[in-house]
């Protein structure tokens, strides 16, 4: 056994002795609560053996978090670090005492209250005296019975579960109060600055309340105040709490009601702080209905100061004053909204908004989205085989943007499914026009992640298909090798749905993702598109020239067509028909272009009739 563990609940991690520990936030146990077991128990003794049995005696009573520590020169180290529910400390023990241990626990001021049973093998009634002297909150007698283990667990963890009620929760609202705030963004902080990432804190002021309370009384008050909880925390999402890959979302207490008008949400890991603005908006857009409290409808508008650790501020106290500034700092008091304490994140986070507004009239109004086309090539004949749709923002004031430029936005907003869904409208409406005129190719459409998830896509495809009368054969929907593994089974059922329409389905971006070869025979795919990165450097660097052959050798293994995107060079090209490539797209042949300026290459380049590539097909 290790000198130390940690175990967690099995949806978390496995029961692994050796894992690392740093990544499990306290948890703040409450009354009346059904999650008990939830409990972080800590155990140190340096016997390994007596730490396994209590382990499985406490494991058959349902309970499934534990810290066990062998070396007591860690102890406080970990109890520092995991702030456990209770604490079950051996007396006798080499390097540091079980006595120096509670000691230096009564002497801290975030763990002064940590229930601590005593265990010990002593009858000495001085012993036990010196350790009630110590602070001590229980014994067990060593050997240890698993009855009485359990029971004393059990009991010591529903009075600390009580307690905590009491002292860390606000009455009205059950949410922590500022005594939990506060320790909770002490413990935040210390995470964020131990593995160098950012913390924003969301002020939420309530300017009008106050007059509320004092002329409609404290009862409705009450039902106001209720009612703004409940609104704000339907607005904090699981994903603004798991930018960074926290795992134990669960306890992630980030709303707080820190006075009677205020509140506060922490977001401990985050990439981007101005993502935040997402929160406040929803905070805002929340409270514009009025609260109805006993038929007495009530008007309040939040102004929410935003900060950032260690944009802003260093320290506790700092990021705090400056969180409260910024909400003073709120313009509209009648109406809310929300600043930052930084002048350059205010910036951004209009900017942003500006642009999603700007985005979200685009998608529906239509006419500033155009689509480009770039030419997928025949390695060997030079003949455009088909083309990708790619898509285009020109605003009503002549600005040209490209995907880069907003596709992250629309990903963040949800804009990305209106838009896809009208990429794939708008690249049948042209193949079928290009039908009509003889043009016989294939068009690629690029399906994102929130389309490929969506239980209508199957159905939506279809129905595009036949209000267009196309033959399903000259589609091609692209969907990216990441996006096909983060459920590889049901990845698998969808694909197989789009393949009995009739349509292609192509793997874009291969090699950049995790997948097995095992996949490959699973995913029912007609092609895959080598990512542009592989063909960069692919002239003179032998490890890239081998690393495409095989990707090209495995794919026509599988029975597919290969198509390497980025070529720009000849000699990109000569190697890609040395290694029998099918297909290319790249500068090398043509920019994307729109439909009006890739017309004369159709024409120019003979492309086949329809009967050629039915027999191809």
């Amino acid at each position: 056994m290790n000198s130390e563990s940690v175990v967690q609940p099995p949806d978390e991690i496995s029961h692994d002795r050796g894992h690392t520990a740093g990544k499990h936030l306290p948890n703040e146990l409450r009354y009346g609560s059904s999650s008990l077991t939830q409990a972080t128990i800590m155990m140190v003794d340096d016997e390994g053996t007596t730490l396994d049995v209590m382990q499985a005696f406490l494991e058959e009573a349902g309970y499934q978090r534990f810290v066990l520590v062998e070396d007591s020169s860690a102890a406080m180290a970990r109890i520092e670090e995991f702030r456990p529910d209770i604490l079950l400390l051996d007396l006798m023990m080499p390097e540091v005492s079980g006595f120096e241990i509670l000691q230096q626990v009564r002497a801290h001021s975030q763990l002064s209250h940590l229930p601590v049973i005593i265990l010990t093998s002593s009858t000495d009634a001085e012993t036990k005296l010196r350790a009630l002297d110590y602070g001590a909150t229980d014994f067990l007698a060593k050997p240890v019975d698993p009855s009485e283990l359990t029971l004393r667990v059990r009991n010591t963890l529903a009075a600390k579960a009580y307690q905590n009620q009491l002292a860390y929760y606000d009455a009205l609202t059950q949410l922590p109060n500022r005594n939990l705030f506060l320790d909770r963004l002490g413990w935040f902080l210390l995470q964020a600055e131990r593995h160098d990432q950012n913390l924003v804190m969301l002020h939420i002021t309530l300017q009008q309340f106050k007059r509320v309370y004092n002329v409609l009384g404290p009862q409705i008050g009450d039902q106001v105040i209720k009612q703004v909880a409940e609104r704000i925390q339907g607005c904090i999402r699981e994903s603004d709490m798991m930018s960074q890959g926290i795992k134990d979302h669960q306890d992630m207490t980030c709303l707080f009601r820190v006075s009677g008008e205020e509140f506060t949400v922490v977001c401990p890991r985050v990439t981007y702080p101005e993502n935040s603005i997402k929160i406040a908006s929803r905070i805002i857009e929340s409270m514009k209905h009025p609260f109805d409290a006993d038929s007495t409808m009530v008007n309040i508008s939040p102004n929410i100061g935003i900060a950032t650790y260690p944009t802003d501020a260093k320290d506790m106290t700092a990021l705090i004053q400056c969180a409260v500034g910024a909400s003073a700092q709120v313009k509209d008091i009648d109406k809310g909204g929300f600043e930052f304490y930084s002048s350059d994140l205010n910036a951004k986070s209009y900017e942003r908004l500006k642009l999603e507004a700007e985005l979200r009239n685009a998608i529906i109004d239509g006419g500033q989205l155009m689509l480009y086309y770039q030419p997928k090539v025949d390695v060997k004949s030079a003949q455009i085989k088909g083309v990708e749709a790619l898509i285009r923002w020109q605003k009503p004031d002549g600005e040209f943007k490209y995907p880069d430029q907003f596709i992250p936005l629309a990903e963040e907003t949800g804009l990305i499914k209106p838009m896809g869904d009208w990429v794939l409208k708008e690249a049948c409406a042209q193949l079928a026009r290009w039908q009509a005129q003889g043009v016989w190719i294939q068009v690629a459409v690029n399906i994102s992640a929130k389309q490929f998830h969506d239980n209508t896509l199957v159905e939506f495809v279809s129905d595009t298909l036949k209000n267009h009368g196309l033959n399903p054969q000259y589609l091609t929907l692209e969907m990216t090798e990441s996006l096909l593994m983060e459920n590889a089974e049901q990845a698998a059922k969808t694909l197989k749905r789009l393949m009995a329409l009739g349509v292609k389905i192509s793997m874009d971006d291969f090699g950049t993702g995790y997948s097995s070869l095992s996949y490959l025979k699973q995913f029912p795919i007609h092609e895959l598109k080598i990512d542009r990165s592989f063909l960069k450097d692919i002239p003179g660097n032998q490890e890239d020239q081998a690393l495409v052959a095989a990707m090209i050798f495995l794919a026509h293994e599988f029975g597919l067509k290969v198509v390497a995107e980025g070529v720009e060079t000849p000699e990109q090209l000569e190697l890609l028909l040395h290694l029998e490539c099918e297909e290319y797209q790249g500068y090398y042949f043509s920019r994307p272009v729109s439909a009006q300026d890739l017309a004369p290459m159709l024409s120019a380049l003979h492309v086949d009739a329809k009967t050629s590539d039915e027999a191809q097909a």
